[in-house]
């Protein structure tokens, strides 16, 4: 199917012996002017594509609105198209949708990310105005996976509707929404190549009809290299399967991502007097894929590791409903990395996206999103088969496609039900098991020429259902040193796994921490959303991976961060493992894996944007690091050179002598230039010269560039004379698996990281300030809150909190501020509260913040000082 152009009609043009000819149909969206209802009453105009969860999915209520919505456009038909088939395609509505036209059911669809077309020619009007009313429902299903995913289900209609208007002969629309043709390849080689071409032709005339098909191979540059007609009949009121080959090519040129040549097969449907009935194209890519499970890998032949990463589809502002140039930009970035793979999770993206890969040489993954979980119904099991034909047929022709996914996690809700019986889980086993082998066996019929696959997550009950051995390629989604055990843990389970299972090829397809580019630190630590710790993880992983030959390779979770509206990240409602934001802003992981991976022109970054308003107090130097793909670079500060230095694993670590005020870092290569400015406040004590505000991250051991307060937070310490410092007391929440603290959304703030970490009984909190007027701002937060289940923090203990009293009273000095101060009576919410004072000190008496217990434990996450004259 030719891509459409939004709004606009598409008017295919073929060429035949030296003169154009109009296509007999067209295709148009019909995006713009739809009217949008939640309850049939009140209505807006909105375009498509459309998401009503944009807004509540971010906000400080829990759950987002998850139910019917009402869509509903007129379309004027012509009389003149009254001999024609027209057709209502939607290529992606989640996630059920009803299709009526002028009042009349016209269709149902199950499934939130797959195409599905109507005729609707027998219930139009012509010369009129047509009624289209699509009736959306993104409730909880428990017959349409996904039934439980850590990712937002957005409801609406997301992706273009399209109506499309042909002769009665025509390649079939309806056969599951895909293209009506399919391309295999027959005996590719480096020595030749051939294609056969299975064609689902309908004709819904009356009478039998004669047609020619017109088969032509071009190369790049448009030459055409193979054709063939072949006069075909088609029976009346039928749809018609044909197989025709194409004569094999010799010494064809291979696709890969080094060179990902593409020829292009045009198709061409024709009536008796050679009028163009039907027109489609697609990419021809020669390749061949394998695995072995002790060599990995092989593309032609080949040995390659895969290194890329997951995607999910939505971004920021936009919800599931993203403009489809953005969307591509996100692949241009994926390649512009370096990554050779991408895992389109956990569901089909936009096609056009599939064919941006064919261009820019990036390998696919692609599923369908059976995820977490299954339920025992024949209606599930049937929407999940009918799944996975429409991701198969409407998906099989990119050649970048190379592996069909089915299932993700399907037992991860399994492994923490503490409430079914030892009968109902193993029966669980049992049918998931069995639908695995449907989906398998369907997968492995329906697409040769491609592996398939699946995820598991870290548990043994995968080995001992058997459901591992099923597909070609086993993914594992492993997170050591995030939400299980140590970075380290990676290879050792990789190894057991390959020992025990000799004959199984693997392919790590998720891992990766939360990082959010805020949080910043010299100590990196376990669940701490630093962008340091990010970094120390994936470094790790790519070594411990590219150590094991046996392993295909890896996919990085995720490209973005990702909506997930139940998680109280230090972001709260998204998903932050991602290797660029939410806005597709790269993070600096971003950049160290590009000097890894992309060797294609000379790169070199200087990871210090983020650092942009660091607060030095008594320190002398601050590491800053350079990423680059070159040997060797010098580095300036300030115009005043520092050192030469050599890149080891595409990164360096620079200590830089910042001044207070505007620093520059250069950095100078034999092919590349990089120069990048910040702000920085550098000051031998805590006297105010030369800054006016200082901020304590209390209770936390990194750096929080705080947008609300414009300041960065330095890290919390024990009291040193001449700065600051707790007296008494310890980090609120701190394990040595868990540095964040309290992981929930802070309501009424931008500023989690802020709030989310907290001393726990201070009673005395010191800051060495000089003589002078101050306002103080002090930041609280009650504690004490039953956490939300969240499945994907998948360590093993599970802490209890327990609820108690918390009254204290609150100084400056000796200023009482606070009296009685009861967080949980008077803001019942898990709210971010500031207090804020003004006083003057004299007699270089400093400030000292003190907490009296009246009852509980006293706990604050901050303090914000600025001095007014």
């Amino acid at each position: 199917m030719p891509i459409p152009i939004k709004n606009k009609i598409i008017l295919f043009l073929v060429f035949l012996i030296g003169s154009s000819v109009e296509i007999l149909g067209q295709t148009k969206t019909i995006n713009s002017g739809w009217q949008y209802s939640e309850d049939k009453v009140e209505w807006q105009s909105v375009n498509i594509p459309h998401t009503w969860n944009l807004e509540d999915a971010f906000d400080d209520q829990p759950g987002y609105r998850r139910g019917l919505g009402y869509y509903k456009k007129q379309v004027f038909i012509a009389s003149e198209d009254n001999e024609k088939i027209h057709y209502l395609k939607f290529n992606a509505v989640n996630q059920e949708a009803t299709v009526y036209v002028n009042g009349k059911n016209v269709g149902n669809h199950k499934g939130g990310y797959t195409a599905f077309s109507f005729n609707i020619t027998s219930f139009l009007n012509y010369d009129a105005y047509n009624l289209i009313e699509v009736v959306v429902d993104n409730s909880h299903n428990e017959n349409i996976p996904p039934l439980d995913a850590d990712f937002t289900f957005y409801g609406g209609i997301y992706r273009d509707v399209e109506l499309i208007t042909l002769p009665k002969q025509h390649f079939s629309v309806t056969d599951f929404a895909s293209d009506g043709f399919y391309v295999n390849y027959k005996h590719v080689s480096e020595e030749k190549a051939g294609i056969e071409v299975t064609a689902i032709l309908e004709n819904l005339a009356t009478a039998k009809t004669q047609v020619q098909l017109k088969l032509e191979l071009l190369d790049s540059e448009g030459n055409n290299l193979k054709s063939r007609t072949e006069s075909l009949k088609l029976h009346s009121g039928t749809s018609n399967e044909f197989k025709i080959k194409l004569p094999e090519i010799f010494n064809p040129k291979l696709w890969s991502p080094e060179i990902p040549y593409l020829y292009r097969l045009k198709l061409t449907l024709l009536d008796e007097q050679e009028n163009v009935l039907d027109y489609k194209w697609t990419n021809v890519g020669f390749r061949w894929v394998s695995v072995d499970s002790e060599k990995g890998f092989f593309l032609n032949g080949k040995p390659i590791k895969l290194i890329g990463v997951n995607r999910h589809q939505d971004y920021k502002g936009y919800g599931n409903a993203v403009p489809l140039e953005l969307q591509k930009k996100d692949i241009e970035l994926i390649k512009n990395m370096g990554a050779n793979v991408i895992r389109f999770a956990h569901y089909p993206h936009s096609r056009e996206l599939y064919e941006m890969c064919d261009k820019l040489g990036i390998l696919v993954w692609t599923e369908i999103p059976i995820v977490n979980k299954v339920t025992d119904s024949k209606a599930f099991f049937e929407t999940s088969i009918s799944m996975q034909k429409e991701h198969i047929k409407q998906y099989y022709n990119f050649p970048s496609v190379v592996m069909f996914g089915y299932m993700n996690e399907i037992f991860l809700r399994l492994a923490f039900d503490g409430k079914s019986s030892e009968e109902e889980k193993n029966q669980l086993k049992k049918i998931t098991l069995d639908l695995a082998q449907q989906l398998e066996n369907l997968t492995r019929d329906m697409a040769p020429n491609h592996l398939t696959v699946m995820a598991c997550h870290l548990n043994e009950v995968y080995n001992e259902t058997g459901i591992a051995d099923l597909p070609m390629i086993l993914g594992w989604n492993l997170y050591f040193g995030w939400y299980d055990a140590e970075i380290e843990g990676l290879g050792t389970f990789l190894d057991n796994q390959q020992r025990r299972f000799p004959k199984r090829s693997m392919l790590l397809s998720e891992y990766g921490p939360g990082a959010d580019v805020r949080i910043y630190t010299q100590t990196p630590k376990k669940f701490d959303f630093s962008i340091d710790y990010q970094l120390k993880l994936h470094q790790s992983y790519v070594q411990q991976i590219k150590k094991r030959p046996f392993m295909t390779g890896m996919t990085a979770w995720n490209f973005s961060d990702f909506g997930s509206e139940f998680r109280g990240d230090a972001i709260p409602h998204v998903n932050q493992k991602g290797l660029v934001q939410y806005d597709r802003t790269p993070k600096d992981i971003f950049y160290w894996y590009k000097s890894v991976l992309d060797d294609a022109e000379p790169f070199l970054h200087i990871a210090a944007t983020n650092l942009s308003g660091l607060t030095l107090i008594g320190e002398n130097t601050y590491p800053v690091k350079i990423y680059g793909n070159q040997s060797n670079a010098t580095v300036y500060l300030n115009d005043k050179k520092l050192k030469d230095f050599a890149f080891a694993d595409g990164i360096a670590d620079m200590e830089m002598p910042f001044v207070n005020g505007t620093n520059c870092i250069m950095v100078v290569s034999e092919n590349r230039e990089e120069v990048e400015c910040i702000e920085v406040v550098k000051a031998s004590s805590l006297n105010f010269e030369g800054f006016d505000r200082f901020g304590i991250n209390m209770g936390a051991h990194f750096f929080f560039t705080d947008e609300a307060q414009q300041i960065t937070f330095v890290p919390d310490q024990e009291y040193v004379n001449g700065e600051y410092g707790y007296v008494d007391g310890k980090a609120y929440g701190m394990t040595k698996d868990k540095n964040q603290g309290m992981p929930h959304n802070i309501r009424n703030t931008t500023s989690e990281p802020l709030f989310q970490t907290m001393l726990e009984g201070c009673s005395s909190y010191k800051v060495d300030l000089s003589n002078g007027n101050y306002r103080v701002k002090l930041f609280f937060v009650e504690p004490q809150i039953k956490p939300s289940e969240n499945i994907y923090n998948l360590s093993k203990s599970r802490e209890e909190t327990q609820k108690q009293q918390r009254v204290f009273d609150v100084y400056l000095n000796d200023e009482l501020i606070e009296k009685g101060f009861n967080m949980a009576q008077t803001y019942p919410e898990k709210y971010g509260i500031t207090l804020t004072s003004t006083l003057e000190i004299n007699n270089n008496q400093g400030l000292t913040v003190s907490l009296n217990p009246v009852e509980g434990t006293p706990v604050i996450s901050g303090v914000l000082i600025e001095k007014i004259n």
